[in-house]
């Protein structure tokens, strides 16, 4: 097995250049000890433009920062509250790509990867360790970067699944930085009927996947008297935990990966590191599997659970952006959207409250000037809100727009059935769904 010698962070960091592309692991597990080295480094003046590529991440964010323009520039595949007002002032910038992509981005040499800063867990008897909550794309950086600097931190779980070879990694630095956790809120009332909402669609032996937040939590909240309930996700958190607890989730009727649950990457308490640790029952991998369609496709009753940020009536989904205004990124939200669609058995579904907290209609005449479309409206198929659920595969745009307005919110039925009136003229009213 490979000697481990560890050096300093600030020692670790020498290797990096001006115009080199940095990779960093991401979400829970960000190497800060590195990224606080390269600071000091930027601050003494050694080192410009220097590019960050990574999925969104959790704590502070210097590389986007305003103070060190033309020294950083964040690029990243994902952006999180940390980033977003420094890439909507174009301080930094948001690189489109399907998060099942992300590791192809890097594969394929369409970008660089100068460097990978990533964090590990202690190494095995066989010398091997894991990235822990967050394999991401990582992997594929790993193979890709010139120099491979990883953080041994023993806080980091030794997760199954995709693990690395000590073989891989260049240079080593020790740290026992906790990771990042988070919490959330309990559900609305509002949230809790679109879980509840949801959960119907779910048959018992289903396999699921869905993100994080309050919906995701509602969602999990009723699922608690299903059955033989499978996950294969990019993440999950404390939802999917309990549900585990409670043995609601088994695997027991999955196609593949039986009995196992499946992600990526993971952020949430403590409970769910603690619980992927050394457990065989959790795989952990490389987003080239955990995202591929054919591979969700491949999975009996897989029920994919999506967000939204503005539905058109049409059924374009929005989810990245707000307008112009980048808010989160592509995702891994069409991945699974065409991997359910393709399962046997399988649906799709976007799940979102009707209005904003500024009591803005989320179901619009059409989309908000500059906002992408994550969901083409070929490919939108069940829409969730508080109202109700209905299923736009097999339907025209006129029949889309009615079942569209027949869950929005009450009072916002009326302009968007003059809106709908006024695209698709007097006929619009002759005949029902």
């Amino acid at each position: 097995m490979k000697q481990i010698h560890f050096v300093s962070a600030d020692e670790a960091v020498k290797v990096v250049k001006s115009h080199d592309h940095i990779h960093l692991s991401s979400v829970a597990s960000v190497p800060h000890v590195l990224i606080e080295a390269l600071v000091r480094r930027a601050d003494a003046g050694e080192i410009e433009d220097v590019r960050f590529h990574h999925f969104h991440t959790e704590g502070p964010a210097p590389y986007s920062d305003p103070k060190y323009s033309g020294i950083f520039f964040d690029q990243g595949f994902f952006l999180g509250p940390n980033v977003r007002k420094n890439v909507n002032a174009g301080y930094a910038d948001y690189l489109p790509v399907h998060l099942g992509e992300s590791q192809k981005l890097y594969r394929s040499g369409a970008l660089k990867c100068n460097v990978a800063m990533v964090q590990v867990s202690l190494p095995d008897e066989n010398g091997m360790v894991s990235l822990g909550t967050s394999v991401d794309c990582s992997i594929a950086a790993i193979e890709a970067a010139d120099h491979v600097i990883a953080v041994v931190n023993k806080n980091v779980p030794y997760a199954f699944g995709d693990l690395v070879s000590l073989d891989q990694i260049d240079t080593f630095v020790e740290a026992d930085t906790p990771l990042v956790t988070a919490s959330f809120a309990e559900p609305t009332p509002t949230e809790a009927l679109i879980g509840k909402n949801c959960a119907s669609l779910v048959p018992d032996g289903a396999c699921i996947q869905m993100g994080i937040g309050a919906l995701p939590n509602a969602l999990a909240a009723e699922l608690v008297n299903h059955k033989n309930i499978g996950v294969h996700t990019e993440m999950f958190a404390d939802g999917v935990l309990r549900l585990i607890k409670r043995g609601v989730v088994n695997g027991a009727a999955k196609t593949i990966d039986k009995g196992k649950v499946v992600a990526s990457f993971l952020l949430g308490s403590e409970d769910v590191y603690n619980f992927i640790d050394h457990n065989p029952d959790v795989l952990m991998k490389d987003i080239k599997y955990t995202n591929d369609p054919w591979i969700i496709g491949s999975i009996k009753n897989m029920i994919a659970i999506n967000s939204a940020t503005e539905v058109d009536l049409t059924g374009q989904i929005s989810a990245d952006s707000i307008g112009t205004r980048i808010f989160s990124g592509t995702g891994g939200q069409l991945d699974f959207v065409k991997g359910a669609t393709m399962a046997e058995g399988g649906k799709s579904i976007t799940a979102f409250a009707s209005r904003t907290n500024k009591g803005i209609s989320k179901i619009v005449p059409m989309l908000n000037p500059g906002a992408g479309v994550v969901t083409p409206r070929a490919d939108a198929h069940y829409i969730v809100t508080e109202y109700g659920i209905v299923d736009l595969y097999g339907k025209s745009l006129q029949e889309r727009a009615k079942l569209l307005i027949s869950i929005a919110h009450p009072d916002d039925r009326e302009m968007l059935d003059r809106a709908a009136f006024e695209r698709f003229g007097p006929h619009y009213h002759n005949f029902s769904i």
